[in-house]
């Protein structure tokens, strides 16, 4: 899954973007249980969500352009009290799409960060026109305002 969302995202050539590895999801787990979720289905996932748990302060400097996913992370400590949740991610095979299941697991996320957090904000940097209307799906369902960094797609 680390091979397929660095083959959409081209992370490891967009400084601005977060180039997820082992380490980076010890640290994400650490912050809480919920910021990495899969669906497994015979030999390994077909769907993956990222999310960050992260303050109405973190999300604003992003959405502005004046910090970037790492920053983001950097800026989101294991203990924090958080506000809002950045969608970073959602990857779903394309033999599994438009089945509902990242949705699914997304919802399921936030519901899990919401118990421990009183988030108010969902905020995303789509880079397809799905992830787009995922997020906004998500956050009207979550009667959660969406804020969003100019999409990175036509």
């Amino acid at each position: 899954m680390i091979q397929l969302a660095d083959d959409f995202f081209s992370t490891r050539n967009d400084p601005e973007q977060l180039d997820v590895n082992q380490d980076i999801m010890e640290q994400l787990q650490k912050i809480h249980p919920a910021t990495l979720s899969e669906e497994v289905e015979g030999d390994g996932p077909v769907v993956w969500i990222l999310m960050i748990p992260t303050t109405a302060l973190t999300m604003r400097r992003f959405i502005a352009g004046e910090i970037n996913e790492s920053d983001v992370l950097a800026e989101t400590r294991p203990g924090g009290s958080y506000d809002a949740i950045y969608l970073c991610s959602a990857l779903v095979l394309p033999e599994f799409r438009n089945k509902g299941k990242a949705y699914r697991l997304a919802a399921s996320a936030i519901a899990d960060i919401r118990k421990s957090h009183p988030i108010k904000f969902l905020y995303a940097w789509s880079f397809s026109r799905e992830g787009e209307q995922l997020a906004q799906k998500l956050a009207a369902d979550a009667q959660l305002p969406l804020l969003a960094k100019p999409a990175n797609h036509d």
